[in-house]
C-alpha cells in the first residue's frame, strides 16, 4: 500500500500548484517541476532560456519560476504598453523586493521617487558639468599615480581590473568624497570590499546563496556600511552635493542611521557598478578590432589637436559620432537589464499587431531588450558581431532609423531602460566612459599583450543585472606616450 503514497503525493502537488490558462491570456509554460518550474534554467542563462521560449511561443508568453508567474513581452513595438502604465503595472514593488534581498533595506514607499527627483537636479544641467570636471580630475590623478614609479616601461594589467578599479575609485571620490571623509576610507579599501560584495550580488537577488556565502555577504556588507558611514553627513565632508542632499532627505523621512548606511551601499552600486564593465567591453572591442580603434583614435586625435589649452574634452561640446557609435554598439552587445513590473490589477495588454492579452493581477511582466531588440537579426543584421559603425549613416551622421516588420522602431537598443524609470545618471555615465577612453588613447600607449587575444566570453549568470561581465580578463600593457 505504501508504494502508492509517493506517486499520489506527487500527483497532488502537481495538480495543486498547477495553473490553468484562460483563453485570453498569453501562452503558458510551467515547466515539469512543480512550483520551481523554469527557475533553474532561467537563472543559469536567461538569454538562452528566453530565446528558446520565444522560438516556441512567439513574442509573448508566461513562465513559472520559483512559484512566480512572469509574462515576458518581446515585441519592441509593444513596449510602451508596459512602460507607460504605472497604474496597472507597478515598478516600486519589485524594486522593493530586490532592495530587501540585496541590501537588506526597507525605505518608506515614497522615498525612492523623491530621491530620483533630487538626482535629476544634481546629475543634469550645470551640476552635471561640475561632476564631469571633478571626475576628469580624479581620473587623471589616479591614472598618473598608477604609473608614477614606472614612467618609461610598460605596465601590464588585466583590462577589466584596470577599467573597473580606476573608474570605481574615481567615481567614488567624485560622488562619495572618500579621501576627505576620514583617512581610513581610501577608495582602494572600498573597491576591494565592493568587489567581494558584487561577486555575491546575483545570488543575493535570487536567494540562492549557500549558508557560508550568506555569512560572507553579511560580513562584507557590514564593512562597507562602516566605510561609507561618514559620506555626505556634512556639507564639507568632500562628498558631492547630491549625496549630502540625499542623506538629508533620508533623515527628514525618519530613516535611522543603520538604514542610511544600507541606502548608501545601494547608491554606491547604482552609481559605480556598471561604468567599469562598460569601459572594459568598449576598450576590449576596440583593441580586438584594429579598424575601429584607428577610427576612434583619428576622431580623438582631431579633438586633442584643437584643444591644446588643456580644457577637458567634456567641457567643450565636442561631437564624437564615431566614439558614440562604438559605445552604442558595445552597450547593444553587453547591456542586459530586465525591465520588470508587478501587475497590481488585471490589465488587457494591446499588442502592436492588434492582438490583446490579459495580464493577471499578482503576476510580473518583464521586458528583456537584450534579446529583443538588441539581438534581433531583423533589426541588427549579424547581431553577435561587433560593428563599430552600426549606428552611423554612410555620411558619418548618427543613425537612428531601425525597422522591424517594415515599421520604424522607437526602441532599437535599451541599455538605459526607458520612460520615467530610465537611468537618471545616463549622461554622467556616458561622459565618464568617454573621458576615460579619451585619456587612455590620447595620453597613453595601450595595446594587447597578445596581439591575437580574443575578447572573453560573457558570464551568463549575470543576465538581468545591468552590464554583463566577462568570464575572464584581457591582458593589456600601457605607458605614457613620449612627449613630442
Amino acid at each position: 500500500m505504501m508504494i502508492w503514497i509517493a506517486p499520489v503525493l506527487l500527483l497532488l502537488c502537481f495538480l495543486l500548484t498547477r495553473r490553468w490558462r484562460y483563453k485570453s491570456e498569453p501562452p503558458l509554460d510551467q515547466g515539469m517541476i512543480p512550483w520551481l518550474g523554469h527557475a533553474l534554467e532561467f537563472g543559469k542563462d536567461a538569454s538562452k532560456f528566453i530565446t528558446r521560449m520565444k522560438l516556441k511561443h512567439g513574442n509573448i508568453f508566461t513562465v513559472r519560476a520559483a512559484g512566480r508567474y512572469v509574462t515576458l513581452l518581446l515585441d519592441p513595438h509593444s513596449y510602451d504598453e508596459v512602460i507607460n502604465d504605472p497604474d496597472s503595472l507597478d515598478f516600486g514593488r519589485y524594486a522593493q523586493v530586490l532592495m530587501e534581498r540585496i541590501f537588506n533595506l526597507r525605505l518608506p514607499l515614497h522615498q525612492p521617487e523623491k530621491a530620483k527627483a533630487m538626482m535629476k537636479r544634481h546629475f543634469m544641467g550645470a551640476s552635471l558639468s561640475t561632476l564631469n570636471s571633478t571626475m576628469s580630475r580624479n581620473l587623471e590623478t589616479l591614472l598618473k599615480s598608477e604609473i608614477l614609479h614606472n614612467k618609461s616601461n610598460w605596465k601590464e594589467e588585466g583590462l577589466l581590473q584596470l577599467s573597473y578599479s580606476l573608474l570605481f575609485k574615481a567615481g567614488y571620490l567624485t560622488v562619495f568624497g572618500g579621501e576627505q571623509n576620514n583617512n581610513s576610507t581610501d577608495p582602494s579599501r572600498v573597491y576591494e570590499e565592493y568587489k567581494k560584495f558584487e561577486g555575491l550580488l546575483c545570488g543575493l537577488a535570487r536567494g540562492t546563496l549557500k549558508k557560508e556565502e550568506n555569512r560572507t555577504a553579511q560580513g562584507v556588507q557590514r564593512k562597507l556600511w562602516e566605510l561609507l558611514a561618514p559620506a555626505g553627513l556634512t556639507e564639507n565632508s568632500g562628498s558631492s552635493p547630491w549625496l549630502h542632499a540625499y542623506r538629508q532627505l533620508l533623515q527628514e523621512d525618519g530613516v535611522e542611521e543603520e538604514s542610511q548606511r544600507k541606502a548608501l551601499l545601494m547608491q554606491l552600486w547604482a552609481t559605480q557598478g556598471n561604468v567599469g564593465p562598460a569601459a572594459f567591453w568598449l576598450l576590449g572591442y576596440l583593441l580586438t578590432n584594429p579598424e575601429a580603434l584607428m577610427a576612434v583614435k583619428r576622431e580623438f586625435g582631431q579633438i586633442s589637436q584643437m584643444e591644446r589649452s588643456g580644457t577637458p574634452l567634456i567641457d567643450k561640446s565636442m561631437k564624437t559620432p564615431v566614439f558614440d557609435s562604438v559605445l552604442e554598439e558595445t552597450l547593444r552587445l553587453t547591456a542586459a537589464p530586465f525591465i520588470t513590473r508587478q501587475v497590481v490589477r488585471d490589465k488587457t495588454l494591446h499588442m502592436a499587431d492588434g492582438r490583446d492579452y490579459l495580464l493577471r493581477k499578482g503576476d510580473r511582466v518583464c521586458l528583456f531588450p537584450f534579446v529583443s531588440p538588441q539581438m534581433d537579426p531583423e533589426i541588427h543584421p549579424e547581431p553577435q558581431k561587433f560593428k563599430f559603425n552600426r549606428f552611423l549613416n554612410e555620411d558619418g551622421s548618427v543613425k537612428k532609423d531601425f525597422y522591424k516588420g517594415g515599421k520604424k522602431l522607437k526602441y532599437y537598443t535599451m541599455p538605459w531602460g526607458a520612460g520615467s524609470n530610465g537611468c537618471v545618471g545616463r549622461e554622467f555615465a556616458i561622459n565618464t566612459i568617454r573621458q576615460f577612453v579619451y585619456m587612455l588613447l590620447t595620453t597613453y600607449d595601450l595595446e594587447l599583450c597578445d596581439p591575437n587575444a580574443q575578447i572573453p566570453e560573457i558570464d551568463a549568470n549575470r543576465y538581468g543585472f545591468g552590464m554583463l561581465q566577462p568570464e575572464g580578463d584581457l591582458l593589456v600593457r600601457y605607458k605614457p606616450k613620449e612627449a613630442h
